[in-house]
């Protein structure tokens, strides 16, 4: 499977880079098979949408939740986006 981000763990977290030359047809409505909380590292002009919602800026040290099974996607800027991804305990 080819995802839109490269990733590698840091101090026991999962880091993904997303690529500011990554084609925004890359950028697909998708699924989580898991309750995820998100943490903004690097923005730069990146934005998110969840379903149903109207699109909204990432910002530097948000954090978001995205629940199991909601669509949503992010929507490129104009660097590179860098995240860390939690899994959320049940």
């Amino acid at each position: 499977m080819n995802l839109p981000f490269n990733q590698f763990e840091q101090s026991g977290s999962i880091i993904r880079v997303f690529n500011e030359n990554i084609s925004e047809t890359e950028l697909v409505w998708h699924q989580d098979r898991e309750d995820r909380t998100i943490k903004v590292i690097e923005a730069n002009g990146w934005g998110y949408q969840l379903d149903n919602q109207l699109p909204l800026p990432l910002e530097n040290g948000q954090e978001l939740f995205i629940p199991k099974m909601m669509y949503h996607r992010v929507i490129k800027g104009a660097g590179s986006l860098v995240v860390e991804v939690c899994m959320d305990e049940p």
